[in-house]
């Protein structure tokens, strides 16, 4: 049925989604004639780094309306053995973020590719800006807040 076709998969949180996420989307459908993706669950996240601040529901719909994935599926596991046999994956494209960590695929006669997000954008450095903005936002809210009546008439007295 998928005679001469290259499976393609690749997958990741996609919280935030971002142009270094669309990026890596692109890349994988370059090299693919069927590019399924898989959305990580947010159990299987935050078994391994803060829970995700979009949900997987959501998540999941953000990468199906995109015109780029053939296939979009959960992906409750970090280790693709299965996935990659049930599916006849023949790539693999993860950021390189993960470099090293897929190599174990080779084994299994799959390519894989370790994508360059290069710097700058992530879900974790935006997670961390709109902390340290808000935080900063809130300093200024308390350093700017009125004096009690309390506090007013001890600093009128003395």
């Amino acid at each position: 049925m998928f005679k001469d076709k290259t499976i393609v998969y690749t997958s990741g949180t996609f919280d935030m989604f971002h142009y270094n996420h669309l990026r890596m989307i692109n890349y994988s459908r370059s090299l693919a004639d069927i590019l399924i993706v898989g959305v990580s669950t947010d159990e299987l996240v935050s078994s391994y780094k803060p829970r995700p601040i979009i949900p997987f529901n959501e998540r999941l719909q953000i990468i199906e309306a995109l015109k780029t994935p053939d296939i979009v599926i959960p992906q409750h596991s970090l280790d693709h053995t299965e996935l990659v046999k049930k599916l006849n994956i023949d790539a693999f494209v993860v950021g390189d973020d993960w470099y090293g960590k897929y190599d174990y695929l080779k084994e299994l006669g799959v390519q894989v590719f370790y994508f360059p997000y290069g710097t700058g954008v992530s879900s974790s450095n935006l997670r961390k800006t709109i902390h340290d903005s808000y935080e900063q936002h809130l300093r200024i809210e308390r350093d700017a807040k009125p004096l009690t009546v309390k506090e007013d008439k001890k600093q009128q007295i003395g």
